[in-house]
């Protein structure tokens, strides 16, 4: 094992990095860029149990230091994932991935898990209860404590992977949804997801979105991440994906030492394609500035 190797569920990874969900596709189409396999893992993006196109346009939106999204998570289906999307990523990515599932009731969720069970390179399953640009779904699952613990436990019984929950920062108090669900049987958290947000065009005198909220990602949210991270950690006797805002190696050592087993990159992907193989191929000699052998002793470091 490597000094970047780290475990998260019984699985092991390579180094603790992947690219976090609806922002790095299916995955395959990053290949052309680099060889993807230097990932830790990879969430591919959010999956629904039937096609859809999304919210209407105009559904992104820059501010100074992050942007707004309201996708409204579009995805071609979990039967369209099931023969196109995952064959084409097994071609030029070779160790598990994360399926990251949502839907609009409970019965979704459970079914959508169900078929991805099947899949072979499928994992782990991250969950998502978080998504606020949704209507009678994603956030709507993930405010409510006792609803968080119950779809949690319903997945729980279709598939003996591991269940991870994506959860909301919209919350009061995020440490409570948490353990509502550790109670119900997953296997790790992962957060934050976006923070809820508005831009309004001064010259039209109307939101920017057509949807007139959007999911805040970006530098903005980091710290209220790292927060949340730092809570959560304190809080659960089960690991956590770190996420929001990430943008660098040193990004990534903070987030672990806060309590991340792991860290996703988001919205950088954007700003940059390569930016998950720079900070893999940064980390080494950061450990070594900081004196650390091996990066699982930094988990939780601030504490």
């Amino acid at each position: 094992m490597g000094r970047l190797n780290v475990e998260l569920c019984g699985i092991e990874m390579d180094n603790p990095i992947l690219p976090a969900s609806g922002t790095f596709c299916y995955g395959y189409e990053f290949a052309d860029n680099y060889d993807i396999n230097i990932l830790g893992t990879l969430a591919f993006k959010t999956t629904t149990r039937d096609p859809r196109f999304g919210n209407p346009t105009p559904r992104i939106a820059e501010t100074a230091s992050g942007m707004l999204n309201a996708i409204g998570l579009q995805n071609p289906g979990v039967d369209n994932v099931i023969k196109n999307e995952i064959p084409k990523l097994k071609e030029v990515f070779h160790k598990p991935i994360m399926a990251n599932v949502s839907g609009f009731s409970i019965e979704e969720y459970v079914e959508v898990c169900k078929k991805l069970d099947k899949e072979e390179q499928v994992g782990w399953f991250e969950v998502n209860i978080s998504c606020p640009n949704v209507t009678g779904g994603g956030m709507h699952f993930g405010t409510d404590p006792d609803m968080a613990e119950t779809i949690t436990r319903e997945i729980k019984k279709v598939t003996a992977k591991p269940v991870i929950i994506k959860l909301s920062p919209n919350v009061t108090d995020i440490v409570a949804i948490a353990k509502a669900v550790e109670r119900g049987g997953a296997d790790a958290i992962s957060l934050i997801n976006t923070l809820v947000g508005m831009r309004i065009d001064i010259k039209k005198r109307k939101p920017v979105l057509k949807n007139k909220t959007g999911g805040l990602s970006g530098p903005a949210i980091f710290p209220v991440a790292v927060r949340m991270v730092y809570q959560v950690y304190e809080a659960v006797n089960i690991p956590i994906i770190g996420l929001g805002g990430v943008s660098s190696a040193e990004d990534v050592i903070e987030m672990m030492m806060a309590g991340a087993t792991a860290v996703e990159i988001g919205a950088a992907n954007f700003a940059d394609p390569f930016i998950c193989k720079k900070i893999i191929e940064e980390l080494p000699a950061l450990l070594d500035e900081l004196k650390v052998e091996n990066i699982k002793d930094i988990i939780g470091g601030a504490h």
